[in-house]
């Protein structure tokens, strides 16, 4: 919703004196600037609110009261279900993929990517994401395409399990071109403090457990787009053979960041998982490092996946390295499971049942907090 602050013209005072508004028909009055004159519509920003309220009551959980247009969203805790509860915030955005969906003009799928990229990291830590708050900045509200994109973060909400309780959209006319928008978002989950996952849990011995990626999620684009746009010349409109499926380019950089939230909620429920690692910006080592102790490192063998052939595809067209090119992108892996041995084939069996391609794709071993990138990637 777009927001308007009065303030009182100059040479008027503030009191209850003021004239606020003049009757219509007044013989003295000249025509005064309005908001829409600097480029700001309530009416269309009303508009795309409306339009959404039917996707965003679908995201409410029990704990949602009351619904959009107040102040703030308000969401009760229930505290009986937790001995002692721990609140977990996350905030990110979706970045410069957003300039391959103004271009296409395809705006019903980054808000999944920006959900994802917020509540995998909340799971990260063991806790269930509760609600997300988002905010779109455009240069004009354009109603439809708001609603295309608010779509997208409510169906994102529902893959998590997460509400949209609310958010924010700002019209910033002379700041941003009509056909410009960016987003974030901020969001919510708790987590049981003796329940916390991460560093402090991985043991040696624990094995490493990949889940696939849905493609380049939304990571590196601005690499992507000065390789493939840029230097190779590519269009988004073209059939790329290489990615295979008769997918044009666009269509495959577009791919929706997957949500592994409640598969993750799921692992911990049934087995003893030590902590998870949301390969973001970073890629593999960047991320996975995040979960080791000083005292262990992680093995991670490459052979035992092929990535995407996008990523094949960015590497050849940009001769970039292979050190860079895997400190930048997830490589086909969205996120790691740490689990225990003894819980390992479970751990892989509950998520190959729930849809998820995974595999054993290192171990921990005794070290010095480091990621050990072993072997070359299958091809194919």
């Amino acid at each position: 919703m777009t927001h308007v602050t009065e303030r009182p013209v100059s040479g008027q005072p503030e009191n209850g004196n003021r004239q606020l508004w003049t009757a219509e028909g007044s013989t003295n009055r000249r025509r005064t600037v309005t908001y829409a004159d600097a480029g700001v519509s309530i009416h269309a920003g009303d508009k795309a609110v409306e339009m959404l309220k039917d996707k965003v009551a679908r995201t409410h959980r029990p704990e949602v009261l009351g619904g959009l247009g107040g102040f703030s969203g308000l969401f009760k805790l229930d505290t009986s279900k937790y001995k002692s509860p721990v609140l977990a915030s996350s905030t990110d955005g979706v970045g410069t993929k957003l300039a391959i969906a103004q271009q296409m003009n395809i705006h019903d799928t980054v808000g999944i990517d920006l959900v994802a990229m917020v509540v995998d990291d909340l799971v990260a830590c063991g806790a269930e994401p509760l609600f997300l708050l988002d905010y779109i900045a455009c240069g004009e509200v354009v109603p439809d395409r708001i609603a295309e994109i608010g779509a997208g973060i409510a169906d994102g909400c529902r893959y998590a399990g997460c509400a949209l309780l609310g958010g924010e959209t700002a019209e910033h006319p002379g700041l941003m071109r009509p056909d410009e928008y960016d987003l974030s978002a901020n969001g919510v989950g708790v987590v049981e403090e003796d329940m916390i996952l991460g560093a402090e849990r991985v043991q040696p011995g624990d094995v490493v457990i990949a889940m696939r990626s849905s493609g380049l999620h939304s990571n590196g684009y601005s690499l992507v787009r000065h390789v493939l746009l840029g230097q190779a010349r590519l269009k988004l409109d073209s059939v790329i053979e290489d990615l295979g499926d008769q997918r044009t380019l666009g269509e495959e950089l577009l791919t929706p960041t997957k949500i592994y939230a409640k598969d993750c909620l799921s692992l911990i429920a049934e087995c003893e998982v030590r902590a998870f690692a949301h390969v973001t910006g970073g890629g593999i080592p960047g991320n996975l490092v995040r979960v080791l102790p000083k005292h262990l490192d992680a093995t991670v063998n490459r052979s035992t996946w092929a990535p995407q052939p996008i990523f094949d595809l960015i590497q050849r067209k940009g001769r970039i390295d292979q050190h860079d090119l895997e400190s930048t992108f997830n490589m086909g892996v969205g996120m790691f499971a740490v689990v225990s041995a003894a819980d390992a084939d479970r751990a892989m069996a509950l998520l190959t049942g729930r849809g998820v391609e995974c595999w054993h794709v290192g171990d921990i071993i005794e070290g010095t907090g480091q990621v050990h990138m072993l072997g070359s990637h299958t091809r194919g």
